[in-house]
């Protein structure tokens, strides 16, 4: 990966960088003379090594924590997979719910249609051929 230093600069971080002089100047820790020649600096300026060689000798945060408005936060590794791991394991075991809760109902539908269907069969058969065996028992050995 590139150095910091090699990026290239945006727009925003050279006004960025124009207004933290504006601000040093209005402090009193820069000159006139001074605040030109570097406002002109990082105007021309094309990485940030450039832009932060213009704040290097000025108190207080420099162009990263000026940035977003606070510094940036450093997570060690440890914690970051002590973070990772459980999220990947609740995010697989939701993958898994979902593909097994659609894929398993199949089971649900197959029992709910031949409780309706199977059960009207069974209905319709016992009373045409329950009777036609109550007439053919009468008639033979039993009657």
């Amino acid at each position: 990966m590139a150095c910091r230093a090699a990026l290239r600069a945006s727009d925003a971080d050279r006004d960025r960088v124009m207004e933290r002089l504006r601000g040093a100047a209005a402090e009193g820790r820069l000159r006139t003379e001074e605040l030109e020649q570097r406002v002109e600096a990082a105007l021309s300026a094309r990485t940030y090594g450039q832009l932060d060689a213009l704040l290097s000798d000025l108190p207080g945060p420099g162009l990263v924590a000026r940035r977003g408005g606070r510094p940036l936060a450093w997570v060690p590794p440890a914690l970051a997979l002590a973070i990772a791991i459980p999220v990947a394991v609740a995010v697989i075991a939701a993958a898994v719910f979902v593909v097994t809760g659609v894929l398993a109902l199949w089971w649900v539908w197959l029992i709910v249609g031949w409780c309706i269907v199977g059960q009207r069969r069974h209905r319709a058969h016992s009373r045409h051929y329950g009777r036609a065996s109550r007439d053919y028992a009468s008639r033979t050995f039993w009657a």
